[in-house]
């Protein structure tokens, strides 16, 4: 018999066609009993997961040029709030989102100095006063604030803790819920896939150390959300990238080898997104 978690696993990693339309409503009590009601993918707009655990309102949003998430969590007491991984084209979407839901916006979280767009954190900064920028001290980007290993985002009775996680850049990091039941690991590990490393101090073995000391370590059952996909998919577990990624399976000399040989195209917008990122996503300062 499948518990209540395999089933919420099953429909979570529900891969949805280019055309397919459908929704997806998570609802999670104590102590992590799962009942799966419905499942959406908005073809033209964006992927909505929508998750209640002890209080937390949580939102995943998609920008279908970089195929970006960006991800919103909220304390529904208190409602403090913070944004993951904005990007510019739709932060007036967030911030209208925000405020229907009635929450606060206290930090706009980068995971790390993108190069194939450019983020939403600045224009935040202007739409929604009080909201602070947040990025990792190695990203050599400006924000509001800085933070290393171990650095805490507090938002009413949550807190993102943030785990360095290079290879992809330099300032890559995984932000982990404090109940330690999901993660957003950004750029550094995505489904069934990671990171490019030939670019922004990418590193094959900074990665795959990364990967394995600080997201492996995780309780298998904590849901993991990238930072991108491509396939259509929203959520991963531990578990399952610990078994099933193609890449991270492979023994350290296995994964150089693969990265090293992935001759991908230089990504259209990293030529004007990283010099913007670097100053928070503002252009003209």
């Amino acid at each position: 018999m499948m518990t209540p978690w395999g089933s919420l696993r099953l429909l979570a990693a529900r891969t949805v066609s280019a055309g397919a339309i459908a929704s997806r409503s998570l609802a999670i009590s104590k102590p992590f009993q799962m009942q799966a009601l419905a499942a959406a993918l908005p073809s033209q707009t964006y992927c909505t997961a929508v998750a209640q655990i002890n209080g937390l309102v949580f939102r995943q949003l998609f920008e279908p040029v970089s195929c970006t998430y960006t991800y919103l969590l909220g304390d529904a007491e208190t409602k403090e709030a913070v944004l993951i991984d904005p990007v510019l084209e739709t932060a007036n979407r967030d911030v209208k989102l925000i405020n229907e839901l009635g929450l606060q916006l206290k930090f706009a979280v980068n995971t790390h100095c993108h190069a194939d767009h450019i983020t939403g954190t600045g224009l935040l900064k202007k739409l929604l006063p009080g909201c602070k920028s947040v990025i990792s001290v190695h990203s050599g980007a400006s924000a509001d604030v800085h933070i290393d290993e171990g650095g805490v985002v507090k938002f009413g009775k949550f807190a993102l803790e943030a785990k360095s996680t290079p290879g992809h850049t330099n300032g890559c990091l995984t932000y982990v819920l404090n109940n330690r039941t999901m993660a957003f690991t950004g750029d550094a590990l995505l489904i069934r896939g990671c990171g490019r490393t030939d670019f922004q101090q990418g590193c094959p073995k900074t990665l795959y150390q990364s990967i394995h000391k600080k997201i492996f370590t995780l309780p298998n059952s904590c849901l993991l959300y990238p930072g991108h996909d491509y396939t259509g998919q929203t959520v991963t577990t531990v578990e399952e990238e610990k078994s099933l990624n193609p890449r991270l399976t492979k023994t350290l000399e296995e994964f150089e080898s693969i990265m090293n040989n992935l001759n991908l195209p230089r990504p259209k917008q990293i030529d004007f997104a990283v010099p913007a990122n670097l100053k928070c996503g503002v252009q003209d300062v």
